[in-house]
């Protein structure tokens, strides 16, 4: 019986697919995006879906991405921050740092995360403006 060739465990070589027959070349294979390019994705669509709901309500503040939050030395009940809210000051505008992986880590799905992201995104432009959640995003229940 023979076997494939599979050097040194480093998977089959060569071409998956064969070429297109029009044009010579390979056929790309899609590929799921990466965890990183899916979290900027999910902050894009929350954004969008906030732009909807509460017209003008990101003008000012800036949203930033950290992979972890710095570990601070009064940190209490050892809950990691899913994000932070810095109001604004004179010389800086308002900001919203999102927690890449500390969010991934509560999400058990794609979609899930997708939705935990909206949520925490409106969360915390709630406290910046002092505005109800409710009042951000009508569709966002109470119970969360």
């Amino acid at each position: 019986m023979p076997r494939r060739r599979d050097r040194h465990d480093r998977g089959i070589r060569g071409p998956l697919a064969l070429p297109n027959p029009l044009t010579g070349r390979p056929v790309p294979l899609r590929r799921q995006a990466t965890s990183q390019e899916f979290f900027t994705e999910a902050i894009t669509r929350a954004v969008e879906r906030i732009g909807q709901t509460y017209p003008g309500g990101l003008d000012g503040v800036d949203i930033g991405v950290e992979e972890v939050p710095h570990v601070a030395n009064g940190w209490m009940d050892d809950r990691v921050p899913l994000a932070v809210a810095v109001e604004a000051t004179s010389s800086r505008p308002a900001r919203i740092v999102l927690f890449r992986r500390p969010l991934e880590h509560r999400a058990a799905s794609r979609a899930e995360l997708l939705e935990l992201v909206h949520r925490t995104l409106v969360e915390q432009l709630a406290a910046l403006t002092a505005q109800h959640v409710r009042d951000i995003d009508p569709s966002l229940d109470e119970d969360w």
